[in-house]
C-alpha cells in the first residue's frame, strides 16, 4: 500500500479519506477501509458492499463453523 501512495498515487483509488487515515486503515483494519472505498465509489446497495460487510460481521465474531471447530479441536489436544 505505501508503494502505491509513494511511486503511483495515480493508481490509488480516489476517495475523500485523509492520507494518515488510508495509511492507518489499511495496516490495522483493511476490511473497514474496503467497505469505505465500495461506499465512495458504488453506494451502499451494491452486492460487493454487502458481502464485504458480511464477511467484516463474521471475521468480528469469530469466523465460521469451521473455526470454531478448529479451535475447540485445538483445547482438546
Amino acid at each position: 500500500m505505501l508503494v502505491y501512495l509513494v511511486m503511483f498515487p495515480q493508481l490509488f483509488p480516489t476517495n475523500v479519506v485523509p492520507q494518515w487515515a488510508d495509511i492507518l486503515l489499511g495496516v490495522f483494519f483493511p476490511r473497514i477501509l474496503i467497505l469505505i472505498y465500495i461506499y465512495q465509489n458504488l453506494g451502499y446497495d451494491n452486492v460487493w458492499f454487502v458481502a464485504h460487510l458480511i464477511v467484516a460481521v463474521l471475521a468480528y465474531f469469530g469466523g465460521s463453523r469451521e473455526t470454531a471447530r478448529r479451535r475447540r479441536r485445538r483445547r482438546e489436544t
